[in-house]
């Protein structure tokens, strides 16, 4: 017998029968193991014997026997059980949330240091959670959001959208970068007013609008007005023209880990102190089983204050 007609008559109650006899070689024990009398459970084995064609059990009034085939047979039978296991187990965790898969959105401000230690985070408190990571500017996020393509995002503010639901899991200082040799240098921290007049390298408005439009606003109401020389999207493009001696540059405090030669950083004082924000943002009907634990992963990290947001493309 072969194709679907076998597997169909292929009971995983049989196997575990024939297990049970040959591993205790004795019926009346491994009835017992089962919870069975002894009837039903030879009428099994000889069922299923009689599916494969083969005789597994050799069976006198003082002993039984594993037959060559029953032994190969053996091997396979566990292998199956243990295999439809995990199937169940897995399954159960996943209709749970104790597993699964998150499809999250991040940008690449993000990249330097929140989502490295998001990653380290869920490794040890939610080693059955996959992340499936997907790199997007804060718009592709949204649309990716209402499509499905993401369970969570990892973006910048405003998100005004009635179909999401929001929680800001991190907020950081601007820094300042300088170049070496810049007289600005001396100082332990800066204030706003010391780029004032000053080379600037800025915020390109069209590929880093958050960045561009907060800094802005920063700047008009501290009545400052830098000199704007370059506009760019990428915190590493920017210091790298610091790193050239072209200018400063404003970059969130987690920037500092790209570690550029001849690259020096000072806070910067500004109202309110951490202006720099992350939201994690996730469609309100989304039932992904999962989410519920990635979300305590979130939560958590977030009350704790312990992971910064980074800074590059939005």
């Amino acid at each position: 017998m072969t194709g679907a007609s076998f597997w169909a008559q292929f009971e995983l109650h049989q196997l575990r029968c024939f297990v049970a006899a040959a591993e205790e070689l004795h019926f009346g024990r491994a009835a017992t193991r089962m919870n069975m009398t002894q009837p039903p459970l030879s009428r099994q084995i000889q069922l299923l014997e009689h599916v494969l064609g083969v005789k597994l059990l050799d069976r006198t009034s003082r002993a039984v026997k594993l037959t060559p085939a029953g032994r190969v047979f053996l091997l396979e039978a566990r292998r199956i059980l243990r295999l439809t296991e995990s199937a169940a187990l897995a399954t159960r965790r996943i209709a749970s949330g104790e597993a699964g898969t998150i499809t999250l959105g991040f940008t690449a401000a993000s990249g330097y240091s929140f989502l490295p230690r998001l990653l380290l985070q869920r490794a040890s408190h939610a080693p059955n959670i996959d992340i499936a990571l997907k790199e997007m500017v804060s718009s592709e996020q949204v649309d990716s959001l209402l499509t499905g393509r993401i369970d969570v995002g990892l973006l910048r503010p405003p998100i005004e959208r009635g179909e999401f639901t929001t929680l800001k899991v991190s907020s950081e200082q601007l820094v300042a970068a300088l170049p070496f040799g810049d007289p600005r240098l001396a100082e332990a921290a800066l204030d706003l007013k010391d780029f004032d007049g000053k080379p600037l390298i800025m915020y390109a408005p069209e590929g880093a609008r958050y960045f561009h439009d907060m800094l802005s606003g920063l700047f008009k109401t501290a009545g400052v007005a830098p000199v704007a020389i370059q506009s760019l999207s990428q915190i590493h493009s920017m210091l790298a023209l610091v790193r050239a001696g072209m200018g400063a540059a404003l970059v969130p405090e987690a920037a500092m880990s790209l570690h550029f030669d001849d690259v020096h950083f000072r806070p910067v004082r500004t109202v309110p102190a951490a202006p720099v924000e992350l939201f994690a943002a996730w469609r309100s009907d989304n039932d992904n089983p999962a989410l519920a634990a990635f979300l305590d992963l979130l939560r958590g990290d977030e009350a704790d204050n312990e992971i910064n947001a980074g800074a590059a493309s939005d």
